[in-house]
């Protein structure tokens, strides 16, 4: 069965999903950003940067098991939905328990409230129907693009009232709080099975075996992606911390959403045709040019225009973050072009590849993200990404040749 078609479709949805959202996210930084202080956008920087850590922490990989089985999902959503639930009570207790000594470690007492608001997020998340995947598991991405742009355009049009009228940081979560409860209420109305809070241990079991690794790439990926902030929120300070989100957000998030597009719909294609390994590769090899071409378009256009885009998109007040601008578009446009082998690995079955390849993205930036912030400010936090990238290139590479002369070959 030839699933051309439905790729292609696929792709089309979920790039207008991402268009889509993020013209939406570019409106909502421009307007919040003459609304709220760099020192404001750090403080949020904060308070997501924890749950996001805690989030992975405890990632169970669920939706990647349930992409990955062939068979109907409904053997095991009971067992998905509490393993969910119970997850999102633990991460709503931990981070309440620890927001003071947070905020200490940043020397950041405002963050300490909103750090006891974001808690809810996890809570209310934990409810949605795990069946939700099925809209990837099955190629629907048009189901998907409707509650997602519907759920993102609530959440951002709120957080901009909020802001316009208190002035105050809340309003980035409370967006976050109301975007959950709709969720859940959507993944219950529009979405079948629905699932039964069972305590089902075999198939808790399947599941958290499946994930471990799944768990270790979360970890990793999350020190890869975040660590960077966390150490520019720790030793220049919030009003750092926000110049370098902005800059981060105005040169990846266009590159990342190429690959984040295409990962997000050859992955469950993968898996359909990962028995036949020729067709396989043949496809991720397609799939690869289309993406390479396109990143090192952008990521040039992004590159020699960085001025004119933040002045356009945020104000003069925020043309000190040019420079990291075009640092980071150099680490996201490797990132872009090398992140559609995560997908081929976890189709095989390896996700050890994955989470070994960005554990040495992880080392990579251990090494250096300290002695560069401290030597070059925040554009040091870049050289530092960019790094972390390229010592992780050759074991991708080689894992990527180690498939293929064992499967195709």
């Amino acid at each position: 069965m030839g699933y051309t078609k439905q790729a292609i479709k696929g792709i089309s949805w979920i790039a207008a999903l991402r268009t889509s959202t993020r013209i939406v996210a570019i409106v909502r930084t421009a307007l919040l950003a003459r609304i709220l202080t760099p020192s404001q956008f750090g403080i949020f920087g904060i308070a997501s940067l924890v749950l996001a850590f805690f989030e992975v922490l405890t990632e169970t990989g669920i939706n990647v098991f349930l992409v990955q089985q062939k068979k109907d999902v409904k053997e095991y959503i009971n067992s998905a939905w509490f393993i969910s639930i119970s997850r999102g009570i633990f991460l709503s207790v931990i981070i309440v328990l620890l927001a003071p000594f947070i905020a200490d470690f940043f020397n950041s007492k405002d963050s300490y409230s909103l750090l006891l608001l974001i808690a809810l997020v996890p809570l209310i998340k934990g409810f949605i129907n795990p069946a939700i995947i099925t809209f990837q598991k099955e190629l629907k991405f048009q189901n998907e693009f409707w509650i997602r742009f519907i759920l993102f355009l609530i959440e951002s049009s709120l957080v901009v009232i909020l802001a316009s009228v208190t002035k105050n940081v809340s309003s980035f979560v409370w967006g976050l709080i109301v975007g959950a409860v709709i969720e859940v209420v959507l993944s219950f109305v529009f979405i079948k099975p629905l699932p039964k809070i069972k305590f089902e241990l075999a198939s808790i079991k399947v599941i958290i075996g499946k994930g471990k690794w799944l768990t270790a790439l979360s970890i990793f990926s999350y020190i890869a992606r975040e660590g960077d902030n966390a150490v520019v929120g720790k030793i220049l300070g919030t009003s750092s911390l926000g110049l370098y989100q902005v800059a981060y957000k105005l040169s990846t998030l266009p590159l990342s959403e190429i690959t984040d597009v295409l990962n997000k719909v050859v992955f469950p294609l993968y898996v359909k045709i990962s028995d036949d390994y020729k067709r396989l590769f043949r496809a991720f090899f397609k799939i690869s040019l289309i993406n390479c071409f396109t990143a090192i378009i952008l990521g040039t256009i992004i590159f020699i225009y960085a001025k004119e885009i933040i002045l356009i998109l945020v104000g003069d007040r925020w043309i000190n973050a040019a420079p990291v601008v075009r640092i980071l578009t150099v680490y996201g446009s490797l990132r872009a072009i090398f992140g559609t082998f995560s997908p081929l690995f976890l189709a095989v079955g390896r996700q050890d590849y994955v989470a070994s390849m960005t554990f040495l993205r992880v080392v990579g930036l251990g090494i250096t993200i300290v002695p560069f912030v401290m030597t070059y400010g925040i554009m040091g936090a870049g050289y530092a990404a960019i790094f972390s990238i390229i010592i992780e290139l050759p074991v991708i590479l080689y894992y990527a040749k180690k498939i293929y002369k064992e499967r195709v070959t």
